[in-house]
């Protein structure tokens, strides 16, 4: 099994400071469970060291509620541990503030979700800032039968909606798992029970075929002198939830309730490995999915493969390599472990290029923010597509990936590539052929964008743009070119 990465090793004192400074500040504070409330604190540290965060960020974490909630001031913080430090916890403090002014809401609705996109949007300056949120939110969650049973209730549903999307988007897997699964415990406590004893008896039933499926294929990856590690995953209770709804409760229609885990050092090995499973078991058809060439929305990567066993057992497999079994755990985290330094020292600088592709739409979070402090309007609706919908993974015909939300056209494409790609659009070539500005775009295309120098921006093209980001970027190319604000946008914008 693989294990959680160590802790990394932190200038303690400096720690070990943020630590004595929060118990001050929190003396004579208690949680709703009774215990002293530096147990809190402390809790989210514990959280952001599993998850491998850089020093400034655990004690961000350690200090979040002290301005909130003590005299602490960010000036105290700010000359005790620096600027980055007090940023973050200015961050996590205005997000909480915002947030009280929703808490007297009744029923959890749409706008509800816009409110909190709005609040997300500001903390697209540096996304450590979500990261410490998340932690926060975690602890409550383990927490949470401290409070009665209203509060329980609106902020399990404001998990489902809201943190738990968020921490798939930074593919957190297992923050996703815990946060949805502790949260459906108690928007529907009695489907969460259901459901539970259902899995544990599949799962009881199921160990000695699992056993002896494991053994088989542990003679076989040895035999062929393959290095791996193999671990069972068992379904969770929420996605559970979420497979039924989708397939008319027929439980018969849900392969992958259990799944054997191959971690292994290469690429190469990952596809042997699926070789050796299918000379040993039945593959079912369709069920062979190929997440390495082909990464999921949020950069997952991982072979699976549904197979029938001799024992008529339906079994999942999952094949990765250690670098990819981390990142579908930890997401974002993973790559603030392996590249702390690289990734702390740009967001010093406002910068965040070197986020892995697949999470770059976080600099879209940085632009609406700087648009929302100079006062210009922002569309939450558009928004919330490209925070919140599927995404598509398309190709330059270089074979760079480019990630788009579902629903995206090859404008979107062409803005996302560089606005001057964009300004020059004569056509577009999708897997070869000649295709025109209104075809959706969908995954595994191969787009080429065809450009003119003598080709300018047209009004006309606001019909062919999906996301914000081209609509933002044609508009003020528009503008450049001495256009009035084109008429189609001041009618959308009048009939809203």
């Amino acid at each position: 099994m693989i294990q959680n990465h160590p802790e990394k090793l932190h200038d303690s004192k400096r720690i070990e400071k943020a630590i004595e400074l929060a118990k001050k500040a929190h003396e004579g504070q208690f949680r709703k469970t009774g215990e002293p409330y530096i147990v809190h604190p402390l809790a989210v540290k514990k959280i952001l060291e599993e998850w491998g965060m850089d020093e400034d960020t655990i004690i961000a974490g350690i200090l979040h509620d002290t301005v909130e909630d003590t005299p602490l001031t960010l000036e105290e913080i700010k000359k005790e541990f620096g600027e980055s430090v007090a940023f973050l916890v200015d961050g996590v403090t205005k997000l909480s503030t915002a947030r009280n002014g929703m808490r007297d809401i009744d029923t959890y609705l749409p706008a509800t979700r816009d409110n909190f996109l709005r609040l997300m949007i500001a903390l697209g300056d540096d996304i450590r800032v979500l990261i410490i949120k998340l932690a926060d939110r975690l602890h409550n969650l383990r927490t949470l039968s401290a409070l009665p049973p209203d509060k329980q209730k609106k902020v399990a549903k404001e998990t489902l909606e809201v943190f738990a999307p968020l921490a798939d988007r930074l593919n957190m897997g297992l923050l996703r798992v815990e946060l949805a699964d502790l949260s459906f415990k108690y928007v529907d406590p009695r489907r969460y029970e259901e459901l539970k004893n259902l899995l544990e008896k599949y799962n009881k039933s199921a160990a000695k075929s699992l056993q002896k499926i494991e053994e088989e294929i542990t003679e076989s990856l040895k035999k062929e002198k393959i290095k791996f590690e193999i671990s069972g995953r068992v379904k969770s209770v929420y996605s559970l939830h979420k497979k039924l709804a989708k397939h008319n409760q027929n439980m018969g229609e849900i392969y992958d309730l259990i799944a054997l885990r191959i971690i292994v050092e290469d690429i190469t090995s990952c596809y042997l490995v699926l070789g050796l499973i299918h000379s040993l078991y039945t593959p079912m058809n369709g069920r062979i999915k190929d997440y390495i060439a082909m990464p999921k929305q949020n950069g997952y990567q991982s072979l699976h493969t549904t197979v029938i066993t001799k024992d008529k057992r339906i079994i999942e497999f999952q094949i990765r390599t250690k670098e990819m079994h981390e990142y579908a755990e930890r997401g974002l985290a993973a790559s603030f472990y392996y590249n702390e330094q690289k990734l702390t020292e740009n967001y010093k600088k406002g910068k965040i290029e070197h986020l892995p592709t697949n999470l770059l739409w976080i600099t879209e979070l940085q632009m609406t923010a700087a648009r929302l402090r100079e006062g210009k309007k922002v569309d939450l609706k558009k928004l919330k597509i490209n925070l919140f919908a599927d995404k598509i993974f398309v190709y330059t015909p270089k074979g760079d990936i480019i990630d788009l939300p579902n629903g995206a056209l090859p404008l979107d494409f062409a803005y996302k590539l560089h606005s001057e790609i964009g300004d020059h659009v004569v056509g577009v070539k999708i897997n070869g052929k000649m295709s025109n500005l209104n075809k959706k775009l969908e995954q595994g295309d191969v787009v080429e964008i065809l450009t003119s120098k003598n080709q300018t921006p047209k009004s006309s093209w606001l019909d062919k743009i999906f996301t914000p980001h081209a609509r933002e970027k044609l508009t003020r190319a528009l503008r450049l070119l001495n256009h009035s604000e084109p008429k189609r946008l001041k009618k959308r914008k009048q009939k809203k």
